[in-house]
């Protein structure tokens, strides 16, 4: 039986995937600091877990060039198809795929000289045990680079979002919003450092970087979570169109607040964490 965990992804993968240029400008800074602190060299090896539609793991494979190599993983094998055309159209022959969990030791023949994660961690329900795959599948002084949600008072669309659904699920209980496997796991102070340091790895850094979202209107922020947001997507499920509808309009009512003299611009905060295995 498929887990609903990927179930559920195999439901954003196209909306995921179709909102690509949408993403790709919304953490175009993100990405290139990510890059910038896995010290990516020409002829690097890679993993690129949780890698989505890949369009960070295009990236990735443009920086470690032919003689360099990426293995893209997803425990999501629709979503990872799209990841797969989109190399190939990219004409990129440096990239294997695999359907893969995060949390899983990573059968490779030699060792990693860095593994990568964009806005995926967050999203295991165990994510020690991801990051201690990912040490073990690390070379000595190999990196270790990913970027997770920051503090939900700083990320107020998605919290915004959040409210309205759970309220039109009659969803009505109070929740952490630091719950294992939410968009906010990591968000804690000091909990993706921490997590890190106990998996053994040294130069441990955790930096708060801003993304806004900068889109024409509210409208737009709503049609690309309603397509591709997974975890506001599975609040709405259970209800009828009709309810469903209701909700995604009320969401975009309330984020209208974020318009101003430039446009819409959406606060977002990111957390990108970096390390190093001892050697």
């Amino acid at each position: 039986m498929t887990h609903p965990v990927v179930k559920a992804w195999d439901r954003a993968a196209e909306g995921w995937s179709g909102s690509t240029p949408v993403i790709h400008a919304w953490l175009r800074q993100a990405t290139a600091a990510m890059l910038s602190e896995a010290r990516l060299q020409r002829g690097a090896r890679v993993l690129d877990l949780a890698a989505g539609a890949g369009d960070q793991t295009k990236d990735i494979a443009l920086a470690v060039g032919p003689t360099g190599e990426v293995l893209a993983t997803d425990i999501s094998p629709k979503i990872l198809d799209f990841a797969r055309g989109r190399i190939e159209a990219a004409g990129l022959a440096n990239v294997r795929f695999a359907v893969a969990d995060a949390e899983q030791p990573v059968h490779a023949r030699t060792p990693f000289d860095a593994v990568m994660c964009r806005l995926g961690l967050m999203f295991c329900m165990n994510p020690a045990a991801a990051l201690a795959a990912a040490f073990d599948a690390l070379r000595p002084r190999g990196r270790f680079v990913a970027l997770v949600f920051g503090d939900p008072a700083n990320n107020p669309c998605i919290t915004t979002m959040m409210k309205v659904a759970r309220k039109h699920r009659g969803l009505t209980g109070s929740v952490s919003p630091y719950a294992d496997g939410g968009l906010f796991s990591l968000a804690a102070p000091g909990r993706l450092s921490s997590l890190l340091t106990a998996a053994g790895y040294a130069e441990v850094a955790v930096k708060p970087l801003a993304a806004p979202f900068e889109l024409p209107d509210a409208a737009a922020y709503v049609a690309f979570v309603r397509s591709s947001g997974s975890p506001i997507m599975e609040i709405l499920a259970p209800l009828g169109a009709t309810a469903r509808e209701l909700a995604w309009k009320e969401m975009e009512e309330e984020l209208e607040e974020f318009r101003g003299d430039p446009g819409w611009i959406g606060p977002n905060e990111l957390l990108l964490g970096s390390a190093t295995r001892a050697g």
